[in-house]
């Protein structure tokens, strides 16, 4: 085989992987800022919901507190929320991320996985006590 076809085969495969990698799967960086009472474009919703180019995404794996509705614990889980939220934000601005989609759920928002690095942002939340695995965790900060 010449080496131009050699080239020319490599650059196929190249472009049939690419193809096939799924949605989001590029790393991407974005200014995101909490959401208000403006419309929603790209912005975190709280811990575990954000805006990203006018889509809403709800990540999966984890649960975070609440910061204003269905409230269990008082003013601890607020203030988790919050700390979940600011947590949130400071990480996706602060770094590149990928965004796997996985369908709708019953609300109509898109389910996700974010990662930084490979890491789900999840597990970096529950690592740091902002967050419970979700189904399965405990909503300690009702206690």
């Amino acid at each position: 085989m010449k080496a131009e076809q050699i080239i020319k085969k490599t650059l196929q495969a190249a472009l049939v992987a690419l193809m096939l990698l799924p949605a989001g799967a590029f790393a991407q960086s974005q200014d995101f800022e909490k959401c208000g009472s403006a419309k929603r474009i790209t912005c975190v919703v709280d811990g575990d919901t954000i805006w990203f180019e006018g889509e809403k995404i709800r990540m999966m794996g984890y649960d975070t507190p609440e910061p204003t509705t269905n409230i269990c614990g008082g003013q601890r889980e607020i203030d988790l929320a919050i700390a979940a939220s600011d947590r949130l934000l400071e990480l996706l601005n602060e770094n590149q991320f990928t965004i796997t989609r996985d369908g709708k759920d019953k609300y109509g928002r898109t389910l996700a996985v974010v990662r930084i690095g490979g890491v789900d942002i999840g597990d970096i939340l529950i690592g740091e006590g902002l967050a419970r695995n979700w189904p399965d965790g405990a909503e300690f900060w009702c206690e």
